[in-house]
């Protein structure tokens, strides 16, 4: 798995691989982690793939991960820990 680039954000770490003929698109922020698989034969280049990673794509990542902490909180209440 190569790294092939890694992207400035005050409110999570963006990571972008290349392996076995796909694009990773890996967004982690503590300790919840969203990954996007994209074929690389859907992009004509790495910037089809960077021009995705809008402010909009970022703000619904972003709300997605206030859902799973909240999520994962409910749960761990449920298990009593």
């Amino acid at each position: 798995m190569r790294v092939v680039r890694e992207i400035s954000h005050p409110d999570c770490k963006i990571t972008i691989y290349h392996w076995n003929n796909r694009y990773l698109v890996k967004i982690e922020q503590g300790t919840l982690e969203q990954t996007f698989k994209v074929p690389e034969f859907d992009l004509t280049s790495e910037e089809d793939l960077l021009d995705a990673l809008d402010a909009e794509f970022l703000h619904q990542t972003l709300e997605r991960f206030r859902q799973m902490g909240q999520s994962f909180h409910e749960a761990r209440v449920r298990a009593g820990w």
